[in-house]
């Protein structure tokens, strides 16, 4: 699918963060620490002008050292075979997406694919919110998409639950006499 490196390493970086294209393609070498394992957004460098700091996934690192051979701190990480930096790419995005049969998606659209599959692995939204740089809840919220697979996940979930905990609150005829037989105080407790 993607042939070049370095569209391999952005496409892994926005499926995996939900970062915006510009912030990924300005990405310096000095921004990526390999000893450490993270990438840095200096302040001011983010749409929201916040820094902000994330771990590499073992694929995005291995790829990251891949991209930073031969290159100086200042250089960009993103660059073509002919050491020029990406700037734009939807020609390129265009012929890989009909490649594929995906004739309607944006590369924006991995910014909501990043916060639904982090939120789907379980992490606390302010946590998503930090990797993918949302600064308030209602920016969060234009991306966390759910579905119906979602929501019917989210039932099962609970009835699981219930069933670990024994709650039942059905009406049985023994349950229900139980209940007519105590006078009632007219309190819900």
């Amino acid at each position: 699918m993607a042939t070049e490196p370095w569209l391999r390493l952005f496409l892994e970086v926005a499926w995996q963060y939900g970062w915006r294209k510009q912030e990924i393609l300005g990405l310096h070498v000095r921004q990526v620490d390999l000893r450490t394992n993270l990438i840095r957004f200096d302040v001011g460098a983010t749409k929201n002008g916040e820094g902000r700091e994330v771990a590499m996934t073992h694929t995005i690192r291995e790829l990251v050292r891949q991209a930073v051979v031969g290159k100086s701190p200042e250089n960009q990480l993103f660059t073509r075979a002919n050491a020029t930096p990406v700037k734009d790419f939807r020609k390129r995005w265009k012929k890989l997406c009909e490649k594929v049969g995906l004739y309607d998606l944006h590369i924006h659209d991995f910014r909501r694919s990043a916060a639904r599959e982090l939120r789907k692995a379980g992490v606390p939204e302010s946590t998503i919110m930090d990797i993918g740089g949302w600064k308030t809840r209602e920016m969060f919220k234009r991306y966390a998409i759910t579905d119906s697979k979602d929501i019917a996940a989210a039932i099962a979930k609970r009835e699981q639950l219930q069933a670990e905990n024994s709650h039942d609150f059905s009406h049985d005829s023994s349950s229900e006499a139980s209940v007519n037989a105590e006078p009632t105080t007219g309190r819900i407790i």
